[in-house]
């Protein structure tokens, strides 16, 4: 253990060294490819321990925003055991597990897993599974080149998994903010700006002069300024449309 960091856990990398980490896990919508969670553990904490608290995460996060509650659940094989599909089936989510080759299975001492276990294999094996399937290293592995290699969260500095989970909070939300511009205006990050400075400069000039405006009405019509700040202007009222 690390004096200077207790949750900092020995792990192994993938490429074989040993080093002090943390376990950061990532619920990703499908559909739209946004980061609906954000969970961090220990290094020693296995996937199939750490899904339950990342699944119920995200279901806070999208029942926080009166979003529908997830259905189906997809994950590569770290997370399939017997244990994790009886806690999906319990919580009514469909799973699309990944299933390690673990040869021929007995069901003499855990015959309730029969049924949950030969659910995910059907489910997984078909069309539909494996178009999810697909999705998902699109999807889920581009959140992680965004947060940890692009945005260079792969080695950090701070101590404590309060301190870091903040710090993997305003990373996420830069990423799924960079997803909302992208469909706004075409562009989400500064690298995809490039060449393209004078609509940009347009676009920053227009949205400036509109929230002018509406500061100086506000003020001419009596309007108070909770209500002014909170009102339709340019940038709102194009996020707005084009969620909907």
């Amino acid at each position: 253990m690390n004096p200077s960091d207790p949750d900092a856990k020995v792990t192994q990398m993938k490429d074989g060294r040993t080093h002090l980490a943390h376990k950061v896990e990532h619920a990703v919508d499908l559909e739209t490819g946004a980061l609906v969670a954000v969970t961090l553990h220990g290094a020693d904490v296995g996937d199939t321990t750490s899904l339950l608290a990342t699944t119920l995460t995200a279901a806070e996060q999208l029942a926080a925003v009166h979003a529908s509650a997830p259905t189906n659940l997809i994950g590569d094989r770290g997370y399939h055991s017997n244990d994790t599909l009886l806690t999906l089936r319990t919580l009514g989510l469909r799973s699309y597990l990944a299933e390690p080759d673990r040869g021929r299975r007995c069901w003499t001492k855990e015959p309730e897993a029969q049924q949950p276990v030969y659910g995910n294999r059907r489910r997984v094996g078909g069309p539909r599974g494996k178009r999810l399937m697909r999705r998902r290293g699109e999807y889920v592995e581009r959140t992680f080149a965004h947060v940890y290699d692009t945005g260079g969260l792969r080695r950090i500095h701070l101590r404590g998994h309060p301190n870091i989970l903040k710090r993997l909070i305003v990373h996420a939300g830069a990423f799924n903010l960079g997803l909302l511009m992208r469909h706004v205006f075409g562009r989400g990050t500064p690298r995809g700006l490039q060449g393209r400075r004078q609509p940009c400069f347009v676009l920053w000039l227009v949205s400036s002069l509109l929230g002018a405006l509406e500061r100086v009405l506000a003020r001419r019509i009596g309007v108070p300024r909770s209500l002014s700040l909170g009102g339709i202007s340019f940038l709102p009222l194009a996020a707005t449309g084009s969620s909907e």
